[in-house]
């Protein structure tokens, strides 16, 4: 039986998150946003101090992929590294919708994507293909970064799988 592809376009509504599953197939259209160990706290910070609005960006509805931004081309990085993974409770309590990446997310931070509306996809190291979805890119953000800063991304047909969803998880890691 051939899966069924859920085309999804930002920003993404509460109703898009709702009837997401996991092991969902999805295509992402429209804007995302990268980053990674470098701009992700940064930008916690910002949410912290009240100064969200100087990203230059609207995180309602959107979609982070883990990701840095260079001329080889875009592919995921570890979500679990500490600086990503202890980003995505706050990023999704500010509207992020959607964290891309790759690897397993602890039972804690699956807790707070369902807390906040949020969910987890994740996608193949495939750089190629992901890159020939990229229509246009830009630095929205933390230039001094390089292929780190925090850039808007605008996609056609990005896929991913749905790997946390309303608190299950297929990408559990076990703690100790």
């Amino acid at each position: 039986m051939e899966q069924m592809v859920i085309k999804l376009t930002t920003p993404l509504k509460p109703d898009d998150i709702a009837r997401l599953h996991i092991c969902d197939h999805i295509e992402l259209y429209g804007i995302i946003y990268t980053g990674r160990d470098a701009v992700l706290p940064k930008i916690v910070r910002l949410i912290k101090e009240g100064r969200l609005n100087e990203l230059g960006a609207d995180l309602k509805g959107a979609v982070i992929f883990h990701s840095a931004v260079s001329v080889a081309g875009i592919g995921p990085t570890t979500s679990n590294k500490l600086e990503i993974e202890s980003s995505i409770p706050a990023l999704s309590e500010a509207g992020v919708r959607l964290h891309l990446g790759k690897g397993a997310l602890s039972p804690e931070t699956v807790a707070a994507l369902d807390k906040f509306g949020s969910v987890y996809a994740v996608t193949a190291p495939v750089t190629a293909l992901l890159t020939s979805r990229v229509i246009s890119r830009r630095v929205i953000a933390f230039p001094n970064e390089g292929m780190e800063a925090f850039h808007e991304l605008k996609v056609d047909g990005f896929p991913a799988i749905i790997a946390a969803a309303h608190g299950k998880s297929i990408t559990l890691r076990s703690e100790g």
